[in-house]
């Protein structure tokens, strides 16, 4: 279960990297897009979902969208219910620490769109203690499993 914790935990701080790296190319596609002459306005938005988006690189906005409301969620759920059972010192609070990052994480991109685009300053800046966070529920399964098991002495 150990090794389960380990990978899930290194799985939610490649997502987040990914998260990024996928914003990334959607934005820098959007700005080509619009030098090339498009105009991004209300009627592209509105339209997403019946013509979607052509420029390179718009996929990646649906791929953040997809992997950061369900699959990160899911991973940290996992990842909590697999704490319980790895033996993992401190491995139940960095999985509930990762679980709140992430619950965090997800309010602060959903209510930036509605009117609050300052919470995109709390998601960008999540996003990396959440990574933090990740990570080191990783390393404490990994540095446990590389610590000697004790044996009992022999008997004489």
């Amino acid at each position: 279960m150990r090794k389960v914790y380990r990978i899930v935990a290194d799985a939610i701080a490649v997502l987040v990297v990914l998260q990024a790296a996928f914003m990334v190319w959607a934005i820098a596609g959007l700005f080509t897009w619009i030098d090339e002459g498009a105009t991004l306005d209300k009627s592209v938005i509105e339209g997403w979902a019946d013509e979607p988006p052509t420029w390179d690189g718009a996929i990646g906005h649906f791929l953040h969208l997809m992997s950061g409301t369900f699959l990160i969620p899911l991973l940290g759920i996992i990842l909590l219910l697999v704490s319980f059972f790895a033996k993992v010192p401190r491995g139940v609070a960095l999985a509930g620490l990762v679980v709140v990052l992430i619950v965090i994480q997800y309010l602060a991109g959903f209510f930036a769109e509605p009117g609050m685009p300052y919470l995109g300053l709390i998601h960008g800046a999540n996003a990396f203690i959440l990574f933090g966070a990740a990570l080191a529920a990783a390393k404490m399964a990994k540095a446990d499993a590389a610590a000697p098991q004790e044996t009992a002495p022999a008997a004489m």
